[in-house]
């Protein structure tokens, strides 16, 4: 099983998603569905940060996506500026 880290982002496969809206109904706070039945984040974020309460959920949601469309990324460290 893998850990979800801190820092976990989202990402959905649109060329793989076929709407059929198991991630949406294992993380309802954090993706919706259109019309059609494909997933619709919230927020409006193309990769949205997966709340600490949502990592178990996030993680079901990528096991059993049945067109193994979506996958966690880390997000990038943030860039320090330069004085």
């Amino acid at each position: 099983m893998t850990t979800v880290a801190k820092n976990a982002r989202l990402h959905i496969d649109w060329t793989r998603c076929d709407g059929r809206g198991l991630c949406a109904e294992l993380l309802p706070k954090l993706l919706g569905r259109d019309d059609w039945g494909y997933p619709v984040v919230r927020d409006g974020a193309r990769e949205p940060l997966i709340p600490r309460e949502a990592r178990t959920y996030a993680r079901a949601a990528v096991n059993r996506c049945p067109r193994q469309a979506l996958s966690l990324a880390a997000s990038p460290p943030k860039a320090k500026r330069a004085r």
